[in-house]
């Protein structure tokens, strides 16, 4: 397996912002990008700078940008209640095509799980979670790891070629997850087509739809109590996967993404879901993605990403 530092390219110091205020350190003076200090990271941040997937889908094309304006925002942030060691190793490197930049992806990501690293990954289009997907199924094994897809779309499209709505699709075709060990979550009917809901509706793929999350009182009920079934009997086997699409929030949250949509859930809810994540102590991989900068608005979704980071970090078992 190659050394992970040739596969990727290294963050740009001028990211990493500091104040110069010892009562006031932000988090672009603390994280580790030095590979030295990777052997002691428990966190470690990867990006996957392209949106090649976007533009097979038809997609306004535009995340490619987004994990620099992830980390922009990100580096900001106080290190406030964050006491694991994080590292930052960079991007992949961008392969001629989608598919070999998702080999390299895999190469990678297989690496860090390897050596015990909770892993963030930045989109990029959302056709990484089949990366990430196949990562996780090739480090644990296809029937010890959960797979959660927050989303308004359901992504598992049939298409000549791979893009970001096919990402799922292909996880359960190679039978690299479990349907049942697969939740769609956060799902918009309007967005959805019914012969494709039909087909992991036949799977027993579990579904949550954006609706059934507004009945409950808090937005990760619903998963939480769906979720909880499975660890009842593999609570040390059951590694986790979350994969948040930045469509699923509302449009006046997160105007940048690939898709807006006026409908979706609140800034509140989708942070309520990454910290679910974070209390979950075999969640090995979150990852962010279709965040699109080039029609974001005072930086709000790229922001909102790196919040959402905050809370992972800060509140990771």
């Amino acid at each position: 397996m190659s050394n992970i530092f040739d596969l990727t390219t290294r963050p740009s110091a001028e990211l990493f912002f500091g104040r110069g205020d010892r009562n006031d350190p932000r988090l672009g003076e603390v994280v580790g990008r030095e590979a030295a200090e990777y052997s002691t990271a428990e966190i470690v941040i990867l990006g996957c700078p392209q949106d090649e997937g976007v533009r097979r889908n038809n997609g306004r094309p535009g995340a490619a940008d987004a994990p620099r304006a992830i980390r922009e925002q990100f580096y900001k942030l106080t290190t406030f209640n964050i006491t694991k060691r994080i590292f930052d190793l960079g991007d992949v490197r961008i392969g001629d095509d989608l598919e070999e930049t998702h080999d390299t992806q895999i190469e990678v990501v297989k690496s860090l799980l390897a050596d015990g690293k909770r892993v963030i990954v930045l989109g990029g289009g959302n056709d990484i979670s089949y990366a990430d997907g196949r990562a996780m199924s090739e480090s644990f094994g296809a029937e010890n790891w959960i797979a959660i897809n927050i989303d308004s779309h359901l992504d598992v499209r049939i298409a000549e070629q791979r893009n970001s709505g096919t990402p799922y699709r292909q996880l359960l075709d190679e039978k690299l997850i479990r349907p049942d060990y697969f939740y769609e979550v956060g799902y918009q009917s309007h967005f959805c087509s019914p012969v494709y809901y039909d087909h992991i509706r036949s799977l027993g793929v579990n579904r949550i739809s954006l609706e059934l999350l507004r009945s409950r009182s808090e937005a990760d009920v619903e998963l939480k109590e769906h979720i909880k079934l499975k660890f009842v009997h593999h609570s040390s086997s059951l590694n986790t996967f979350f994969g948040f699409d930045l469509d699923a929030v509302r449009s006046a949250d997160a105007p940048g993404t690939s898709a807006p949509s006026p409908l979706g859930l609140r800034a509140g809810e989708f942070i309520q879901l990454v910290k679910y994540a974070a209390s979950l102590a075999n969640t090995r991989i979150i990852e962010f993605s279709e965040v699109n900068p080039k029609f974001d608005v005072d930086n709000r979704t790229s922001r909102l990403v790196a919040i959402g980071m905050h809370r992972f970090c800060s509140g990771a078992q």
